[in-house]
């Protein structure tokens, strides 16, 4: 049996060379099962007897500072390593199961910022998302579910205003994903007492133009937030939501008065990452096409401004909301009538419209 560290080393770098975003060690009744998430496609990759994988699991834990003995509750953690000289961050989460525990690894590597034309599947939303960016102050948010691609979206804007705008940039990250030289980076770190919120307030000293906030994760942050966004900056973040509208209702819900958030938000993105169709194949893979589990990916957008979001304001206020603008489902649809994509990503991605 080999050594612990380098059975850790091994998955890792397996793990970055496959391009997978998460792996997946999972107990089962007699030995640990190994699984790498990629592109949305969860791989086998090994099996570990059960005491080696014991191992394994309190290596990882002691690396990330979490505690070794305990196995009752959930824990997280994170540290970087180096692997084929990139630099990787990797976030640690486990799961008490019913006779041990499961542990799941976020690769997170350093990765080269998108110029604009090359983000969106389609031209003209590249175009829009930067008029709002020149904003001089407002509340901008992205949403979508983890992997969605809202991250890079944000790094390849947030480089744009630096370089070609000339604008301050502060972000506040948790963790950092891309070390950039065109922005001042903090790292959240809520043991030390740096929290989303108390960032936010020590940022606004700093004459910013623009501030990017990771996550809008509780109420205390929306406000800072929209206060942020009152006092003239751009305040730009994320949010968990299904869709553009669910971002305005949720802030709502955070305890923001609907008057400050007429006030404040400028615009709404929700986005998807399509796999587009096999550059080898031409369309459906077969099980022997390199390119299975590796096919190239774009994101479309669901963009919320202008009218189209004062009548979403009109609609809170209980009033009739104009006619509906082009959502997600419009904008998969277009995808997949030009080629790009394959059906199945329309059926993967519109759940909410299957009974329609």
């Amino acid at each position: 049996m080999e050594p612990i560290e380098i059975t850790a080393d091994r998955i890792l770098t397996a793990g970055l060379r496959q391009q997978a975003s998460d792996i997946h060690i999972i107990p089962r009744k007699d030995d640990f099962q190994v699984q790498l998430r990629i592109a949305n496609h969860l791989i086998h990759y090994e099996v570990l007897p059960h005491k080696h994988a014991l191992r394994l699991l309190s290596h990882f834990k002691f690396l990330a500072s979490m505690d070794i003995g305990e196995k009752r509750r959930p824990q997280s953690g994170s540290f970087s390593v180096t692997i084929d000289s990139t630099q990787v961050g990797l976030r640690f989460s486990t799961l008490p199961t019913a006779n041990t525990e499961s542990l799941v690894i976020r690769l997170i590597p350093q990765q080269q910022i998108l110029p604009l034309d090359q983000m969106s599947l389609f031209p003209k939303t590249v175009s829009k998302l930067m008029a709002l960016l020149k904003h001089s102050h407002g509340l901008l948010i992205f949403t979508g579910p983890t992997g969605s691609g809202k991250t890079t979206t944000l790094y390849s804007l947030l480089n744009h205003a630096s370089e070609f705008i000339n604008r301050n940039v502060i972000t506040l990250e948790d963790p950092i994903e891309n070390h950039s030289e065109q922005a001042l980076q903090v790292q959240i770190n809520e043991k030390a007492g740096i929290t989303y919120s108390v960032g936010l307030k020590a940022a606004l000293r700093h004459d910013p133009d623009i501030i990017m906030v990771g996550e809008i994760r509780d109420a205390e942050t929306a406000k800072i937030a929209v206060r942020a966004a009152l006092t003239g900056h751009l305040i730009l973040s994320t949010m968990h939501t299904r869709d553009t509208k669910g971002a305005v209702y949720r802030l709502l819900e955070f305890g923001v008065s609907l008057q400050e958030v007429q006030q404040t938000l400028i615009g709404v993105t929700a986005q998807r990452l399509l796999e587009l169709t096999c550059p080898s194949c031409g369309g459906a893979c077969k099980k022997t096409c390199s390119s299975r589990f590796r096919k190239p990916r774009a994101s479309v957008y669901e963009l919320l401004y202008g009218k189209n979001l004062a009548a979403v304001f009109a609609e809170a206020k209980g009033k009739s909301s104009s006619k509906g603008f082009r959502v997600l489902k419009d904008e998969i649809n277009k995808a997949v009538a030009l080629g790009y994509v394959e059906e199945r990503e329309f059926y993967r991605w519109v759940y909410e419209y299957e009974n329609q």
